[in-house]
């Protein structure tokens, strides 16, 4: 027996994926449309005279926001001037495909179009960057780089807002991977409707509270002409894992999606005050928004330069002592005390990033002097990078303390880059040059031979 639309008595045509309620095709529009305009609406996303760019990259999610931000800007009198902004990343036989699309839904909607490029932007495509650091870890530049592409494309265009197609289930997999993470800065703003209010152009989620099945069967039944294939860069991507949990849970309780992003939104505000966050401040190099010295594209452009992309990856003060970027003081730029280039208690410079305080003089006789023209400065080289960090961190041969005036440690303290000290200090104030760590201060001599951990960036 033909099941009615729980609406107007009509035959259904679907069984909407977020209520579970029977709907004709036409009411169908009236909800999804009205609730689109709802959260708009509701958390007064726009101004009247505002121009807004639509991050169009051509797929279900952003064409059927272009529609809907064109429709209801002339229903309901937003009084907003649209544009359409896409990115060429540079991925032969995706991106170049979803660019067509775009170009004919600028004719469609009858919307002006900027395209910023990755290899204008930055001198790389993402086929480069692969066959530099393969399938693993590309997901990471695309991010970094996309995001920035975005911001620089809105300012070309002067716009005051973009509108990105993020609907419910992207919300809800970014609140998993930051709860599996633990990532409480990016866990406090990932619920926002609105985010980059710091920075120079905030972004809007109309789709906030939209199902992704519903998207696509408004795309579907409108006929709308969008590009349907999955990057090819993205199967290996962390977010897959969490995709794939979340859709999981939904054939099972349908409002699973919906559930995990009031949780995500009540966590946010539960956040311990005394959890300290990030500072945002400006690039020294490019001025784009950043929480460090050298914002994120920046760190990982300079290890694609160098020939070293891998150091982009991971913790972003190693990759910047390892890379061997300065902040505007000439010191090395850290996230934590200032670092001094070269061992500056013994004066060997054979350990370009090692950081010491206590500057008073260090114990050891191993033939080194600060004018020792075989001494390393503050460039590393690639073959000493690698993977393995073995080689990097030995005081010296004959190496008694390092500097810090203890007489418990006899031997030397096999500095490295990113771990604590070992030897005990008589103040326990000043940090030994490898900040080995508090819980180790007091262990006697370890003797030249002590292995020195593999770092991970």
């Amino acid at each position: 027996m033909p099941v009615s639309c729980g609406l107007c008595e009509k035959r259904a045509m679907l069984k909407r994926p977020k209520t579970g309620g029977a709907l004709c095709k036409e009411c169908f529009y009236n909800v999804f449309e009205a609730e689109v305009h709802q959260t708009i609406t509701s958390a007064s996303l726009f101004k009247r005279g505002e121009t807004v760019a639509i991050a169009a990259s051509g797929g279900k999610d952003s064409t059927v926001l272009a529609h809907l931000m064109k429709l209801l800007n002339e229903r309901h009198d937003y009084g907003l001037t649209l544009f359409l902004l896409s990115v060429d990343e540079g991925i032969t036989g995706y991106r170049d495909d979803s660019l067509e699309t775009v170009k004919r839904n600028q004719q469609q909607y009858e919307l002006p179009l900027k395209v910023v490029s990755y290899k204008e932007l930055y001198g790389w495509t993402m086929d480069e960057i692969v066959r530099q650091i393969g399938l693993k870890n590309n997901c990471t530049f695309c991010g970094v780089f996309r995001r920035q592409a975005l911001d620089r494309g809105a300012m070309m265009l002067g716009v005051d807002k973009i509108v990105t197609g993020h609907n419910a289930d992207d919300v809800a997999e970014t609140v998993i991977m930051n709860v599996l993470r633990g990532d409480i800065a990016r866990l406090q703003r990932c619920t926002a409707i609105v985010t980059g209010t710091e920075g120079a152009i905030p972004r809007c989620k109309p789709f906030k509270y939209t199902y992704e099945k519903e998207i696509v069967m408004y795309a579907y039944f409108k006929k709308l002409d969008y590009f349907s294939t999955e990057c090819i860069y993205s199967p290996n991507a962390y977010r897959g894992h969490a995709r794939t949990y979340l859709k999981d849970l939904e054939s099972i309780r349908s409002t699973s999606i919906i559930d995990i992003i009031h949780s995500g939104e009540c966590m946010s505000v539960s956040v311990k005050k005394d959890v300290k966050m990030p500072t945002q401040g400006t690039c020294a190099r490019c001025g784009y928004i950043s929480s460090n010295e050298l914002c994120k594209a920046c760190v990982l452009l300079e290890g694609l330069n160098k020939g070293l992309p891998k150091l982009g990856i991971g913790k972003p003060h190693k990759a910047r002592l390892a890379l061997g970027l300065t902040n505007t003081t000439g010191t090395t730029s850290t996230s934590g005390s200032q670092r001094k280039e070269g061992c500056q208690s013994c004066s060997c410079r054979r350990h370009p990033y090692a950081v010491v305080n206590d500057t008073s003089g260090c114990k050891k006789d191993d033939g080194h002097s600060k004018d020792d023209p075989t001494a390393t400065d503050s460039s590393i080289k690639q073959e000493e990078l690698g993977s393995n960090f073995s080689t990097v961190g030995a005081v010296g041969d004959s190496a008694a303390a390092c500097g810090c005036n203890s007489e418990v440690q006899k031997g030397p303290c096999a500095s490295t880059v990113g771990v604590k000290a070992l030897c005990g200090k008589d103040d326990r104030n000043t940090p030994c040059a490898c900040k080995r760590g508090e819980a180790q201060t007091n262990k006697k001599a370890l003797g030249n031979s002590r292995a020195v951990p593999d770092l991970d960036f």
